[in-house]
Parts: C-alpha cells; sequence; structure tokens
C-alpha cells in the first residue's frame, strides 16, 4: 500500500517468476608468492614497495607487470607455467618487499678500472635504493674512498643501477681512475621471506599474503578457487623463496582460506622428496601432506623444465661498461602445484568444473624430479599407490605426455564419501556460491508464498541447466514445512533443502572377459559357408 494519499491511478510493477543465477568462475587461481618487480619499475626500481593487493592477471602482458624470470622469486615462473597452460586468469599477491626482504653489504672493496670505462660491478641485481613519487626508501648506496675518510654523492661523483646493480663514475667527479673504493649496500633477497609473509595478517584493516585473497571479491566480483603458493626450487642458490606449500604452516593457512573461499589449496613434496617419503608424510607430524582435508589437493613430486630466467649474481660489464644479464640456460626444479593450477584452469574453461584435473596433459615439464613406476594396470604401480594415499601425481607412458594422475584430495582414504573426488568438491563449491550470491536479491523480502516459489523456481531452474551442461546427474531444491516452524519463520529465518550429485570420474574400468568355448562351433559353420 502507498504510503501517502492519492486520488487517481498509480502503476505498480512486480517482478514474478524465476530470477536467472550466473555461476561463479572456477579458472581463477589465486597465486601468492615473490616478485622482482624492481626490475620493471621506471626508476630507481627496488625502492617499490611490494603492495600486498591483489592483482588480477589476464593474459602474458598483465604478467609483465611482477617482473621477468629471475631465479629466486616465484610469481614470475609460476605466472609462465599456468599461462603455458593456454587458459585461465590469475589473482596475484606479491608478499616480497624490499625494505625489509634484503641483505647488507658493508665497506666491500672494489677497485675502478685503471682505464676505461669507470664501472664497477656489485654482483646482486636489485639494489635497493629510493622509491617513486618522492622515494619511499632512502638509498641503501654508501660509496667511500679506501680509508674510508671521504662519502662521495650520487650523481654528482657517481651513479647506480639499481637493477643490474652497477656503479658508474662520473665525469667530473671525484672518483678518480683506478681508485680503491669502500663501497656499501643492501640487495634485494628472496630468501628473507618467511613462512609468515606468505601466510599473512589482518592487522588493522589491512591485509597481507593469503589472506588478502579475501578481499578478491570486493575487487574484481570473483574470488580465486584454485590456491597456491609454491616455492622456488632451486638446488645451491642462496638468493631465493625457499618456503611456500611444502612447508605445513602455509599449507594450513592455503587450505583454510580454501574453505572460506569455497575452493581448493594444491599443497607441494619438497624438492626431491621420494615415493617412498612421500607416503610416509601422509602420517608424519609437522607435514604439510599430513592432512585429511577435503580442500587440499597433494601434489608430487617437483617437475624439471627448461629454465631461461636471469641469474641475479651473474650480471657482467661488456667492453663499454655496459652491464649484460646472465640466463640460467638450464633443467630446473619447480612445484608441480603452479602446473596443475594452470591445467586445471584450462580444463576447466575447455570441458567444464565438472571434469576431474586427472588425465589432463600439462604443456612446459620435463619429467619428475625422482623416478616414477607409471602404469595402467598394475596396481604396485608408484602411480596407483600415491593416489590410493590421496596424492595427485603425474603419468607419463609411451606416446602420451606428461599427465595429471589421480582424481582424489587429501580426504582420501580418510573420507570415502564422493565430496573426495577432486571434481565433485569444486562442483559442490560453485553451485553453493552460485546460489549464495544470487539470493541477495530475495534477501529482506517477505517471507510469504510467493517468495518461496519464487526462490525454488529460480534454483531449481539454475540447476536444470546444470543438468543439461552435464555438470549434474540431477537436482533439486526444495522446501520442507517441517524445517520451518513457525517460530522459525518468525525470527526470519527459512531454510531450503539442494539435492544434488555431480558426475564421479569413471577412475577404474573394470572388464569380464569369458572363455566361451561354444564360440569354436563357428569354426565349421565358417568352412561350410566358404566351401
Amino acid at each position: 500500500m502507498p504510503a501517502s494519499f492519492l486520488h487517481g491511478v498509480e502503476v505498480i510493477e512486480t517482478n514474478v517468476g524465476p530470477q536467472p543465477i550466473t555461476v561463479v568462475k572456477s579458472a581463477v587461481i589465486g597465486l601468492v608468492g615473490t616478485a622482482p618487480r624492481w626490475a620493471v619499475a621506471a626508476a630507481n626500481p627496488a625502492g617499490v614497495a611490494s603492495g600486498q593487493t591483489p592483482t588480477l592477471v589476464s593474459s602474458q602482458r598483465d604478467g609483465t607487470m611482477f617482473g621477468p624470470l629471475i631465479r629466486g622469486y616465484s610469481i614470475p615462473y609460476a605466472l609462465s607455467a599456468i599461462q603455458s597452460q593456454g587458459s585461465g586468469q590469475a589473482i596475484v599477491v606479491d608478499v616480497f618487499n624490499p625494505s625489509t626482504h634484503n641483505t647488507p653489504v658493508v665497506n666491500q672493496a672494489f677497485t675502478m678500472p685503471a682505464s676505461g670505462p669507470q664501472v664497477i660491478n656489485l654482483g646482486h641485481m636489485g639494489i635497493v635504493g629510493p622509491g617513486l613519487a618522492g622515494g619511499i626508501y632512502a638509498t641503501s648506496v654508501v660509496v667511500k674512498n679506501s680509508g674510508g675518510t671521504t662519502t662521495y654523492v650520487e650523481n654528482t661523483d657517481y651513479t647506480v643501477d639499481y637493477i643490474n646493480g652497477v656503479i658508474a663514475a662520473k665525469t667530473g667527479g671525484a672518483i678518480t681512475a683506478g681508485e680503491a673504493l669502500e663501497i656499501s649496500f643492501n640487495y634485494c633477497d628472496p630468501s628473507k621471506v618467511q613462512d609468515s609473509d606468505l601466510v599473512g595478517a589482518v592487522t588493522a584493516g589491512v591485509y597481507t599474503g593469503i589472506q588478502a585473497l579475501q578481499t578478491s571479491y570486493g575487487l574484481f566480483g570473483f574470488f580465486p578457487k584454485i590456491l597456491v603458493a609454491p616455492a622456488f626450487f632451486a638446488q645451491n642458490l642462496l638468493t631465493a623463496q625457499i618456503v611456500g606449500s611444502q612447508d605445513a604452516t602455509v599449507a594450513a593457512a592455503l587450505t583454510t582460506m580454501a574453505g572460506t573461499l569455497h575452493a581448493v589449496a594444491l599443497i607441494d613434496a619438497a624438492v626431491g622428496t621420494s615415493v617412498a617419503t612421500a607416503l610416509a608424510n601422509r602420517s608424519a607430524a609437522n607435514a604439510a601432506f599430513n592432512t585429511s582435508s577435503h580442500r587440499a589437493i597433494l601434489c608430487f613430486p617437483g617437475e624439471n623444465f627448461y629454465d631461461t630466467g636471469v641469474i641475479p649474481t651473474g650480471v657482467t660489464l661488456n667492453a663499454a661498461g655496459a652491464p649484460v644479464q646472465a640466463q640460467i640456460n638450464q633443467n630446473t626444479d619447480s612445484p608441480l602445484s603452479q602446473w596443475m593450477a594452470g591445467a586445471m584452469a584450462a580444463k576447466d574453461v575447455a570441458k567444464g568444473y565438472w571434469w576431474s584435473p586427472s588425465n589432463t596433459q600439462v604443456n612446459g615439464i620435463l619429467g619428475p624430479d625422482v623416478t616414477l613406476y607409471a602404469s595402467l594396470t598394475d596396481p604396485n604401480s608408484d602411480t596407483d599407490n600415491l593416489n590410493a594415499s590421496g596424492i595427485v601425481t603425474v603419468f607419463n607412458a609411451y606416446g602420451s605426455g606428461y599427465r595429471i594422475w589421480g582424481n582424489r584430495s587429501a580426504a582420501y582414504p580418510t573420507f570415502t564419501d564422493p565430496a573426495n573426488f577432486i571434481n565433485i568438491r569444486r562442483t559442490l563449491d560453485v553451485i553453493e556460491e552460485s546460489v549464495e550470491l544470487a539470493m541477495l536479491q530475495f534477501i529482506d523480502q517477505p517471507i510469504t508464498n510467493a517468495l518461496i516459489t519464487a526462490v525454488l523456481a529460480s534454483v531449481n531452474s539454475f540447476l536444470r541447466t546444470l543438468v543439461g551442461r552435464g555438470a549434474l546427474v540431477g537436482g533439486s531444491a526444495s522446501y520442507n514445512p517441517a524445517e520451518n516452524p513457525a517460530s522459525q519463520l518468525a525470527a526470519g529465518q527459512i531454510v531450503f533443502d539442494l539435492s544434488v550429485m555431480p558426475p564421479p570420474p569413471a577412475e577404474r574400468i573394470t572388464y569380464n572377459v569369458f572363455i566361451n568355448t561354444n564360440l569354436l562351433s563357428q569354426l565349421a559353420a565358417s568352412n561350410a559357408v566358404t566351401a
């Protein structure tokens, strides 16, 4: 009824019937790690703050904002692995902060060349220096004479190439040819990143690390559904992000966040882990694999790939004194999670989120970092033993290419309900979140038969669409009066039931073979016809 007096005619428009329900995005990866963004800043790059606001990456061009492949930093490598699979978006959180993740070098002795270009190579890329737009950090570079009695002035006596770690004497400055110097500086060092940096926190309304993924919906209108926090696997590399989801602390935080976001968390094994150790870690105290969460996907083993990344300690100077970056150009180990995340996202786009990630070929990997015996028929094979323990692995047979292999989350074998299948858990997540978000238009409406009818019509229409697409074998929404007593309705609370069944994967195909001697009678019949 109108609140004001009216002597005349009015028209009241009312929406009736089912309201469309939009399916939430599933092919979105939440990536938390470190990036050498100092290598792409316009000036004095190592002073750029990390700024842990989630960033949407939808293309290779978007990914360039996180810097090139520089060994030791996880995000550019993970984005390369993800994008090599062909599809999917990533929401990226960079936890690297040059102001805290750096290593100091104090009063190291250097000598300018006796002749030619007066240039010194500090031996480290990413020198911490003043930031953009007025400066975020003061320069860490201090240049003195060999006795430490004279301090030279930047941009008067010398210049600094903060990206490549090069100092050049300025013409007309006080530094002379062949002069011995003492130089102090700080260089960016991802090995200083700790588990706590990846896990993050919520402090005074500021979200960092894995916790920052909670702000994704407010920024982009959707949450990531595949969460990864890969380390940088590289032996004998001191400046590398060695923490990641292979650590129990990070794995637990990633899994918890997956529950909050209706997502799954991809958990890695440590580099070089053997099959026996991976299996034993399913029950080992303080091991990342010691979980029975339906949202944890255990990824084993690490994967080799051809690494073209820049060596942060490998810059040299040419005859003109210009810096020359060196690439590793050799096979390197890497976490499986980043490759699997890309394969899952690509399969979501090509086939649908209700398809299992298993039996999906992975582009770009050269093989596992340990020997695996893979077999389609031998229950004692490594791949079968791993899958039977709830571990997803990699399968390779003659002419098959390397494939993700395994249908089940870490819930198996502790839980045998259908939701231990990865695709069923993910399908339930998509349905539940899609329905939850669609209910915004019904919240606070009067509880009447019209409301009940509209909600049921909307959800059942949505479920019928999913059945038609193959995402569900069947499904329905219903209202049960017994679950909605008058006292509950009077409190403004109403309950609906959802009954759904996503299609399980065809994990095991069995043939019954019969030796039928009666078929021998066909021999005579065949010869008679021929004669």
